[in-house]
């Protein structure tokens, strides 16, 4: 199963890095956050990659060419341009870099990886997340009900106190955040059918505001 890693933002928040290269090749441990999802998808088997580069994708697509530099030994010899890498140390990945435009939706560029997916279900994440999903069970609960998407959720935790109000709107009662009061967000680790892309109309669809919200309502 192919895994699709979104990847063309422009990571405005965190500007002081992402104006020299995409958000997902910030490091972490002398590795690119990108790296890192690739490793833990492969620790379940899955190897073979579609990155849906934009903003600075040379960026990727060099780290990706001389990988195999980065992580080994090298003799260069100047005289005749040339070096022999020893010691050679890769992954089993197939790693597919796609330019899916500057300003293209997410929804657009999922799209845009159709002609690489076949008509076989497929993975899909962002590149700037990594977490400890169990992608066994993903795989097993997306199989079981037949649905066209599966998503990951998690719980996303009030930052703040809370205040409880009388219908008259007096204050009954202020309370420390809880458990309860948290709610459910798209945790970015998705298995999908083929037919999602009849969901994505093009370059200007938002993935997760207008093809997840179709799904939804049509569910």
């Amino acid at each position: 199963m192919k895994v699709i890693i979104l990847a063309g933002g422009l990571g405005t928040r965190i500007s002081e890095e992402s104006h020299l290269k995409p958000k997902p090749m910030i490091e972490i441990g002398e590795q690119p956050i990108l790296w890192h999802i690739m490793k833990y998808f492969s620790t379940y088997k899955f190897n073979e990659f579609i990155i849906l580069a934009g903003y600075k994708q040379n960026k990727i697509k060099e780290y990706f060419a001389n990988y195999f530099v980065y992580n080994s030994d090298v003799t260069f010899y100047m005289a005749n341009n040339s070096m022999e890498v020893h010691h050679k140390t890769a992954e089993n990945w197939k790693v597919t870099v796609l330019d899916t435009g500057l300003n293209t939706m997410t929804g657009g560029r999922v799209k845009r990886a159709k002609e690489y997916i076949g008509n076989e279900p497929f993975m899909l994440t962002y590149g700037d997340g990594v977490a400890d999903v169990d992608l066994n069970a993903l795989q097993d609960f997306h199989n079981k009900h037949g649905k066209i998407a599966t998503i990951t959720t998690v719980s996303l935790a009030q930052q703040k106190g809370v205040l409880e109000k009388e219908e008259n709107g007096l204050i009954k009662t202020f309370r420390e955040k809880s458990i309860d009061d948290a709610a459910m967000i798209n945790g970015g680790y998705m298995l999908l059918n083929p037919d999602i892309f009849n969901y994505i109309e093009g370059d200007t669809t938002v993935f997760e505001q207008t093809t997840l919200n179709r799904l939804a309502e049509e569910e």
